[in-house]
């Protein structure tokens, strides 16, 4: 989709889950310069929907952490049946990440239901060449909006974070990843500060503020001397 899908860990957990048997990822990913990549299949998993239903304990789920809920080929249907699933558990708290916030707005128009007081939804922005999506984040009716900044893989600039209730920044890791600079979660700091969006910083990842490559534990999670936890108004970090 743009820069930031380079180097997804998605991807290779997708070949390993097809080693391990996992029948859904069959074929999904193909090898290309030694690593895994996606085959441009799609497939839709009715069966997972009914999941949440079982769990009776308050959760918070990360919606299709290993695709994107949006891509062009997930049918409006299957859309719909995923929202209707968290409609019927209000119990539970939903996060949908997307690079796709035109489709999501698309979809948001056509939903009948309303706004899902349980339901965040988010997008994904790596640098200042897809900042536009956050004007699409920002038209959706949403209880909380946020946007990932991770891979943060270049600027964003003075960002307009206006409306949007929650930052996450992180670098990338992984053995191709490519460097974070603290003037990039500079803007985006200040952009919080300025519009009162929570900030929170989720790794330096493979390399260091100093420009040097680690691993991600050394590297640690502390940004201006301290770590980040910061959530939205009302909402308690887990």
């Amino acid at each position: 989709m743009s820069a930031g899908c380079t180097n997804c860990y998605a991807m290779q957990m997708a070949y390993r889950l097809e080693r391990m048997g996992v029948s859904k990822y069959d074929d999904l990913t193909r090898k290309s310069g030694g690593r895994s990549v996606w085959k441009g299949i799609v497939r839709e998993d009715y069966e997972a929907l009914s999941i949440p239903k079982s769990w009776k304990k308050p959760r918070k789920i990360f919606v299709n952490s290993m695709s994107d809920l949006f891509h062009p080929e997930v049918s409006m249907d299957f859309i719909g049946s995923v929202w209707s699933v968290m409609a019927e558990t209000p119990h539970h708290h939903y996060q949908i990440l997307t690079k796709r916030p035109d489709r999501m707005a698309e979809f948001a128009k056509a939903w009948q239901g309303g706004i899902l007081d349980n339901v965040w939804l988010g997008t994904s922005v790596e640098d200042v060449n897809v900042i536009g999506r956050i004007d699409e984040l920002r038209s959706i009716p949403a209880k909380i909006r946020f946007i990932s900044f991770e891979p943060l893989i270049g600027p964003v600039g003075p960002v307009d974070l206006s409306g949007i209730d929650w930052a996450i920044v992180g670098g990338e890791s992984g053995p191709r990843a490519r460097p974070i600079k603290e003037e990039w979660i500079d803007e985006v700091h200040s952009a919080c500060e300025t519009y009162g969006t929570a900030f929170f910083f989720k790794q330096w990842g493979a390399w260091g503020k100093d420009n040097k490559r680690r691993s991600k534990k050394q590297n640690g999670r502390t940004y201006r001397g301290r770590t980040w936890d910061q959530m939205p108004t009302g909402v308690e970090a887990h």
